[in-house]
């Protein structure tokens, strides 16, 4: 049930309904079992089975917290068996083909490559996103920072929050646990926020992602053909897909969560007008960026430890990443080349810093061409791609899946969005205030505009990439 489906535009009313009539006026521990219900329902609409790897994450994570808090004498025995629990079910669902097949191709190279089926396992949406939840709050539990849940019913809402369960934010226990156990009521002004959200991410994704889509796919499809500038144009545009991508996926999630009278976390933080490799990690994807921050490359060390460490750490942390969204070698290689950037580049980039346009340009362009390989399905092809760009042929822009029209119409789609970004990071809560604040017809108005931009302007169909690109994370 994506997001950006009729289904999913009859669940959340249905839902949001009875959230808050029937069950907004009796105790607090129905909403949450309705929010449970809920969850599982949506869920199981992608395929029922892998519920129950929800449910046993969930259980594992729910008891190891109580053995911590109850029987501190052997807590780190708990912790070290969840993470292990956890992280075997990770790995085999969603790195098992990929070691395996590795170990296979390792064995090619000597000529002794075993001849046999391949291993095809079938990845449980959104697992990425709950495993880390999951272990955060039995981590924050362990530490002393989160008191451990007692309320089973809470705390299985707590990891299967619909929302946010397929694709993040990976939101924190401490921030996210405490609003299910707290008395929520209808909050009119809220409840308009979330709305504004949730048609400001159906717009950035079915007018803007999905149309951007449609020329990444033809050029990645067959770089040689793209050869010149329809290749530069697909790497800027793959660039803004991403994040239109995801950030519309954000959006909604904290829409949705605001009509059921719940807050998360801001995920994106206009990325893109960073003026360093720090700076951007700060705001990009932040639920994902916070979490190996606080649970792997502070443990590590961090920079306490000296240069030479802090690289390291650096490294393990990006090549996790890189290997966190996806089982493929590419991913690896991609999270190399943002160590790299970060370890290389934001010193010399500090250096320029008076002029912060330029720093915000090679930030973006490096971050652009280093997607390469986060899109390219193969080596192979991120090689087609690298080697294809260029700034002739010109005349071939238009038959990439985009007609000229529909091409310049993506340009501008683009520009608005910078210019929005602009001015959003000087005025940008002042104008949210503003726009909550205003009539009740000027709001009425405006969600009209944007639902009439929507149908007339948004993809739909064959030829257009309607899934959400981190579903597959």
């Amino acid at each position: 049930m994506p997001f950006n489906s009729f289904s999913y535009m009859l669940f959340l009313p249905v839902v949001f309904l009875l959230y808050w009539l029937p069950f907004g006026k009796i105790r607090l521990g129905w909403q949450n079992a309705l929010l449970l219900l809920a969850s599982y329902f949506f869920y199981c609409c992608w395929d029922w089975r892998f519920a129950f790897l929800i449910a046993f994450t969930s259980a594992s994570s729910y008891f190891s917290g109580l053995l911590i808090e109850d029987r501190p004498v052997r807590k780190k025995l708990w912790l070290a068996l969840n993470i292990v629990i956890n992280l075997c079910i990770l790995g085999f669902f969603k790195y098992a083909g990929f070691f395996v097949d590795s170990f296979i191709s390792l064995l090619g190279l000597f000529g002794a490559a075993p001849q046999g089926p391949a291993v095809n396992i079938i990845l449980p949406v959104g697992i990425s996103f709950y495993t880390f939840q999951a272990l955060g709050y039995t981590i924050d539990v362990y530490r002393g920072q989160v008191a451990a849940s007692r309320n089973p019913l809470r705390f299985f809402t707590f990891v299967a929050f619909f929302p946010q369960l397929v694709a993040g934010p990976i939101e924190r226990a401490r921030r996210l646990l405490p609003q299910f156990d707290t008395e929520r009521k209808f909050d009119y002004t809220r409840a308009v926020d979330g709305f504004s959200l949730i048609l400001k991410g159906l717009f950035l994704k079915m007018v803007v992602a999905d149309r951007l889509a449609v020329f990444v796919d033809a050029v990645y499809k067959n770089p040689a053909a793209a050869s010149g500038l329809a290749t530069v144009v697909a790497i800027i545009f793959f660039a803004f897909q991403l994040y239109t991508d995801f950030y519309s996926y954000s959006e909604i999630a904290r829409g949705s969560a605001k009509l059921l009278g719940v807050e998360l976390m801001l995920n994106f933080r206009r990325p893109y007008l960073s003026g360093s490799f720090k700076e951007f990690w700060k705001r990009w994807h932040i639920s994902l960026s916070s979490w190996f921050m606080d649970y792997v490359y502070i443990p590590l060390g961090g920079n306490r430890r000296g240069a030479a460490r802090r690289v390291l750490n650096v490294f393990v942390v990006f090549l996790l990443s890189g290997l966190w969204h996806g089982a493929s070698w590419t991913f690896v290689a991609w999270g190399f080349c943002c160590a790299l950037f970060m370890v290389a580049l934001d010193k010399p980039l500090s250096h320029t810093s008076r002029i912060p346009l330029l720093n915000k340009l090679v930030v973006f362009v490096l971050w652009a061409v280093s997607l390469i390989l986060f899109r390219a399905p193969t080596f192979p092809v991120a090689a087609g791609v690298f080697s294809s760009i260029g700034f002739g042929n010109a005349a071939g822009l238009f038959s990439f899946g985009l007609a000229e029209t529909e091409f310049w119409l993506a340009c501008a789609l683009l520009v608005l969005l910078c210019i929005q970004e602009a001015v959003s990071e000087k005025f940008g809560e002042k104008m949210r205030t503003r726009f909550l604040q205003a009539p009740a017809v000027v709001r009425v108005v405006c969600a009209i505009a944007v639902v009439l931009l929507i149908v007339f302007l948004g993809r739909y169909g064959i030829g257009s990439s309607s899934q959400f690109i981190y579903f597959q994370f």
